[in-house]
């Protein structure tokens, strides 16, 4: 006899939530261990933003194939093969050495020998990891799509969002102290596993909401009454639409612009952070600890109030996507307090750990509801394919920012001025959203859904 739960949808948001968490903690292995590997293996600014960004380059272009298999493959056997992929490609770093020895000689037989083989080695596993990790969003938010009303999915994503934050958190906590304790090596392979730990649980769990046993009618019903369609759109077509047409469509570019000058920031945060901290304040090893686990719990707190705030405005009578806009135009004033991180760190280093954490923090809560657009816009049959063509924008943005960066931090630091070089990205990261924002309002100023794919 199977049994019904009430409320099970937030089960289904739970594994959301832990897949995040497994898939920033994956993906920030490298940055908190930055430092020292640089120290290691001799790398520049230069060097460290080239490894970055090839996670960023391949998680960009493969952001766009992600969401097209994504609804190719369905949810849940999507899901099992990124984050498969991606649990692999985090355990490949500890053998990057071996894999650029590997790397460099086929390189050598083609006549390319100016890479070095600890680069060589660290930029495939980031290949690898970027392309798996490309799957978790456009699974997730398809999923949140299935399984919760309109007016709740911005509360959902804003949930599993903010796994992202839990990840940020959980990661310096424990892989600067495994590094210390048992290698770099060690902290690259034990967080690798938990992702095959996921696995086991969603596959016993999940199943689409019209072949859950465990869904009882009411909440499916619940479920279905606030989308646009009955419940036979929840059971949908297999038709796909061509890429080139969802490019046709303003929603689809207002969603790619707003990602695309927006998750540079958010790299910029996850992968420089403790590098800024070595560089500005000298602070390596566990010393960053404490001030990153501050940092991105802070962040947690802006996903889930991101995911509350546009529910105030709806239940005053806005449109879903009317109420979103206005909540995420306040959003983007707050990381304006960015701006204060250099004029101010002179005080502490707290002052700048703090003001930055309000930028990220914001940062989450308008990724909360960026991503909740295209599900307000869109047919369910397009969520995926809309969701990977703006995180390859997104992806492209942080290629932009990394590279960017490291060639500044390079220039400054060669002049004994690395303050200027991080000051200069802090003024695009506080301004960027409000930049989004606007662009977003002139393509899509009120709501209009696609009724035509």
């Amino acid at each position: 006899m199977d049994i019904k739960i009430k409320n099970y949808r937030w089960t289904i948001c739970g594994l959301l939530f832990f897949a995040t968490t497994v898939n920033y903690l994956d993906r920030q292995v490298l940055s908190l261990l930055a430092p020292a590997l640089s120290k290691e293996f001799n790398w520049s600014n230069t060097d460290y933003a080239n490894i970055t960004a090839v996670f960023q380059f391949v998680y960009a272009v493969s952001m766009l194939f992600a969401g097209r298999i994504i609804d190719r493959l369905g949810t849940k056997w999507g899901y099992i093969l990124a984050i498969s992929i991606w649990s692999i490609g985090a355990i490949m770093h500890a053998f990057s050495i071996a894999i650029g020895s590997v790397f460099t000689n086929v390189l050598a037989w083609v006549g390319i020998t100016a890479v070095p083989i600890s680069i060589a080695g660290f930029m495939v596993s980031r290949a690898v990891l970027g392309f798996g990790e490309s799957g978790n969003f456009p699974a997730a938010i398809k999923v949140t799509a299935e399984y919760f009303p309109k007016k709740e999915r911005a509360l959902a994503t804003g949930i599993f969002n903010s796994g992202s934050n839990v990840g940020a958190i959980l990661a310096p906590l424990t892989v600067p102290w495994i590094a210390v304790h048992w290698g770099w090596q060690s902290a690259f392979i034990a967080v690798g596993a938990i992702g095959f730990l996921w696995i086991l649980f969603w596959n016993a769990l999940y199943e689409k909401p019209e072949n859950q046993k465990k869904l009882s009618k009411e909440e499916f019903d619940y479920i279905a009454s606030e989308n646009d369609t009955t419940i036979i759109q929840i059971v949908e077509t297999e038709e796909k639409v061509a890429w080139i047409k969802l490019l046709g469509y303003r929603q689809t570019w207002a969603f790619v612009i707003g990602k695309f000058l927006t998750d540079g920031v958010w790299w910029f945060f996850l992968f420089w952070l403790p590098k800024y901290l070595q560089a500005e304040f000298n602070m390596v090893g566990t010393a960053i600890v404490l001030p990153l686990a501050v940092l991105y719990s802070m962040t947690m707190i802006g996903s889930i109030g991101g995911g509350w705030f546009p529910v105030y405005f709806i239940n005053k009578g806005f449109t879903p996507y009317d109420g979103r806009m206005k909540a995420m135009l306040i959003i983007a004033l707050i990381p304006l307090v960015v701006l204060l991180a250099q004029p101010l760190g002179y005080i502490s280093f707290w002052i700048p750990v703090i003001l930055i954490g309000l930028g990220a923090s914001a940062h989450q809560a308008w990724s909360a509801n960026i991503f909740t657009t295209v599900s307000d816009m869109f047919p369910k049959k397009t969520i995926g394919s809309v969701v990977g063509i703006g995180g390859m924008a997104g992806g492209i943005g942080g290629v932009l920012v990394t590279k960017v960066a490291g060639a500044l931090f390079d220039h400054y630091e060669t002049l004994g001025e690395i303050k200027t070089g991080y000051t200069l990205v802090f003024i695009f990261c506080a301004t960027a959203y409000l930049l989004a924002w606007s662009i977003m309002k002139m393509l899509v100023p009120k709501y209009a859904p696609i009724q035509d794919l």
